[in-house]
């Protein structure tokens, strides 16, 4: 079968389905790869490197349509370019079914089979061919980017000669993968970040990147289907409109990425909002394309309202056209591959697969979105009476304090009995022996309750105070042995060899975790 790469023809788009790279892996399935006359050029990929790779390079866009079996694109495809689709031939690209209901009619006429990377299910196994996620990632950073070209100053906090320059403040409205890359441009750039969103169990991911989690003080879910915010109550939405006019004094940016599947973006912005800010600031609004978070948006301009800029590209991860194309490459190249499982060439849909059926659309002309619902897991056995959230919260919890409690009547016990071991042991041995075991058991006993009762958070600082100890006990192993007997000479060189393997190890751990920060 052959793989066509068009040039994308929608207005300002730089990204290309496949790049050389991907066409290599594409080739390795047994598919052969024809790509239009400049596909990649706006994304740096010349039709050179595309050959090298193995693919033929087309002129004609009509010639390369009319001779796909499968078409792989970026953007959904424009009335003309539905036509030209061979029949019975099959297109993968963003689709948006629930907005695009003429597309999906001209498609159907062609018999065609629909793969949209817009309904791969969000589904830890379905990760790879995440292309949501891919794009938003590219976006929330570009976000960043845009943003700081439009405020004109500097984002971290610095004191010269000429004076103290203080730190931008930003607001990220909204946790997904495009606030979360937002927050990490941010921060990395030195600004100072808080966040807002609906969900509350997002807030430990916000604070991990260590911008500042804001909250409303009203009980409610905000957590939608497949890991997006829902609509939330009017009294809910009267209080964070609340929250982010508050905010809208202290801060110099902000940016909006809320979105809500099927539905035009909320309103989270309006212009009372706007106007509280500062002259100068900027709001980047990557909702822009759905209606957008802000009142005064224009999708695809940049507006100043006064003062403040308000950023309404709609473009913003083909405004990172190489890096952008390079992820959706790998997310459509590792859908083929599973579509391609004989690694022949020849596509073969499993539509009992979940992830397969939830990216499909149509079938051979068959529209056949949206996807059934996925059914939950089976709950075990024995776990119906925790079957509501608050219920198996209040559980745990109090399984937690019963834990406690009785680990604490556990340590009483044992202290007693080390206790009354020690004075049987005075009434028997020498008064030097007693004195040695009742340091070295005391040092047993707050050791164990000591480590027993670190988070696991502070598991890397402990790690750093038993190098510590154990350097401690090589100089006394080292120092002890002078004069005594082999029994001792015996102990103090084990205490010696397991001192040093802590400490070494605990250099190489700590060497591990160090590289896995370091930028190359």
């Amino acid at each position: 079968m052959t793989i066509a790469v068009p040039r994308e023809t929608h207005r300002g788009e730089r990204r290309v389905a496949a790049t050389p790279e991907s066409v290599a892996h594409l080739i390795k399935l047994g598919y052969e790869v024809d790509v239009e006359t400049g596909a990649g050029a706006q994304a740096s990929f010349t039709d050179e490197v595309y050959r090298e790779a193995g693919a033929r390079i087309v002129a004609d866009a009509h010639t390369l349509w009319a001779a796909a079996d499968i078409v792989i694109k970026v953007r959904p495809p424009s009335a003309d370019e539905a036509c030209l689709l061979k029949r019975d031939a099959t297109l993968i690209s963003f689709i948006w079914p629930a907005q695009n209901a003429a597309l999906l009619e001209l498609l159907a006429a062609r018999g065609a089979t629909v793969l949209a990377m817009d309904c791969v299910p969000r589904i830890s196994r379905a990760q790879k061919l995440d292309a949501l996620s891919s794009m938003a990632n590219m976006a929330g950073y570009r976000a960043v980017i845009e943003a700081a070209q439009h405020f004109g100053r500097i984002f971290t906090g610095q004191i010269t000669a000429a004076g103290k320059m203080a730190p931008a403040k930003v607001l990220v409205i909204g946790a997904g993968v495009a606030g979360l890359a937002a927050i990490g441009a941010a921060r990395g750039l030195g600004a100072i970040v808080r966040a807002f969103d609906t969900r509350p169990e997002v807030g430990q991911q916000v604070e991990s990147m260590g911008a500042e989690f804001l909250s409303i003080d009203i009980d409610e879910e905000g957590g939608g289907t497949g890991g997006y915010a829902k609509q939330m109550s009017a009294k809910f939405i009267e209080a964070e409109m609340a929250l982010f006019e508050a905010q809208a004094r202290e801060v110099d940016i902000i940016i909006t990425t809320a979105l809500i599947p099927g539905k035009a973006a909320p309103l989270l912005i309006d212009a009372r909002t706007l106007a509280c800010m500062r002259a100068g600031s900027v709001i980047v609004d990557m909702a822009a394309e759905q209606g957008g978070n802000c009142e005064l948006t224009r999708p695809g301009e940049v507006v100043s309202v006064h003062g403040v800029t308000v950023i309404g590209y709609t473009d913003l991860p083909s405004r990172m056209a190489n890096q952008s194309s390079q992820l959706y490459a790998t997310n459509v190249r590792h859908l083929l591959a599973d579509i391609t499982p004989a690694k022949d060439g020849e596509l073969q849909l499993d539509m009992a697969d979940v992830v397969q059926r939830g990216t499909t659309v149509m079938q051979r002309g068959t529209v056949c979105w949206p996807p059934p619902a996925v059914e939950p897991s089976p709950t075990p056995a024995g776990s119906a009476a925790a079957s509501t959230a608050p219920a198996a919260s209040k559980a745990i919890k109090a399984g937690d304090d019963d834990i406690a409690r009785r680990h604490g009547v556990w340590s009483l016990v044992a202290l007693t009995l080390i206790a009354l071991l020690l004075l049987a042991l005075g009434a028997v041995a020498p008064g030097a022996f007693v004195a040695h075991f009742t340091v070295f058991v005391l040092a047993v006993f707050v050791g164990y309750q000591v480590v027993w009762n670190v988070t696991p958070a502070l598991h890397t600082p402990l790690m750093s105070v038993t190098n510590a100890i154990s350097g401690i006990i090589v100089i006394g192993a080292l120092l002890h042995p002078g004069d005594a007997g082999m029994i001792v000479r015996v102990l103090s060189g084990i205490a010696l060899v397991v001192a040093t393997i802590n400490i070494a190890g605990g250099f190489l751990v700590t060497q591990r975790m160090l590289k896995m920060f370091q930028r190359t």
